[in-house]
């Protein structure tokens, strides 16, 4: 399936799963109108992000897609201040444009996957822009509520999108068939509700900061699995591992920063 067609119906049995279930516990929560349409947009800008991401994998591989992903921190040391109307972080400015040298050489030394390239890029700035709203309007409501009222959001609104995305990359799969089906059953249920609901519980017991900064070796394992389970390393240049070198020196002088910035706040509470 194509990245649209695919990002559509694991929206479609991830809403209607959530659904069931939360009206079997009986833990629908209603909001107004126009607290759906705001916390909806926002779903819709995550689903947009997921359809960039596969679409990212599409045009190169899992690991160029993650690598893109693991610029976040430039975007967020930009896009959080700029939304939050809150001052740029110097030294996280430094880190984010680290991180860009290093996507600069896996752009420059695999240009075959350049377009795959800019389709991560993009799928990363919506996830940041995601996150970043997430944030102002976290405290509202209850996150089980966000999450389903922010998927249920997702899906109407690629619904609206769908027949112009169908227009622009036509395919003739748009059923799933086959072991589609399982595949698209376990992104749902294992990939989306299974790990909201581990995230919840392990909020229970870790801090939000904990949380988060496991969060940012995202790529750094998956690019691992990318090599042991497809053998991508086969298919990339020499320069890509400097690249990605550059963007983990990034990654874990961020999180030295959050670490020490944690114990700096715990010593003055």
């Amino acid at each position: 399936m194509n990245e649209g067609w695919l990002v559509w119906w694991r929206l479609c049995i991830t809403a209607v799963s959530l659904w069931l279930f939360f009206l079997a516990k009986g833990k629908i929560q209603k909001i107004k109108a126009r607290d759906f349409i705001k916390i909806g947009a926002i779903g819709s800008l995550l689903a947009l992000h997921w359809l960039c991401f596969y679409g990212s994998i599409k045009y190169s591989n899992v690991s160029i897609a993650l690598t893109c992903l693991a610029t976040s921190g430039l975007f967020s040391a930009v896009l959080e201040p700029a939304i939050l109307r809150q001052r740029i972080k110097p030294f996280e400015l430094i880190l984010g444009l680290l991180a860009l040298l290093g996507i600069g050489i896996i752009y420059f030394t695999n240009l075959h996957f350049s377009v795959g390239i800019y389709i991560g890029l993009l799928a990363t700035i919506f996830t940041v822009i995601v996150s970043v709203l997430n944030k102002k309007i976290v405290g509202a409501y209850l996150p089980e509520t966000i999450t389903l009222y922010q998927l249920t959001g997702g899906f109407i609104g690629l619904t609206i999108f769908m027949p112009l995305y169908h227009y622009l990359f036509p395919t003739d799969i748009i059923f799933p068939v086959k072991f589609d089906w399982l595949w698209l059953l376990i992104l749902s249920w294992g990939c989306t509700i299974l790990t909201f609901m581990l995230y919840i519980s392990a909020l229970k017991k870790l801090s939000a900061f904990t949380m988060n900064l496991t969060l940012t070796l995202e790529p750094v394992y998956g690019i691992l699995l990318a090599f042991i389970i497809f053998h991508e390393n086969e298919l990339l240049s020499p320069y890509f591992y400097a690249g990605f070198l550059l963007i983990l020196a990034a990654v874990f002088l961020q999180m030295k920063k959050l670490v020490k910035e944690n114990k700096a706040l715990k010593m003055t509470e």
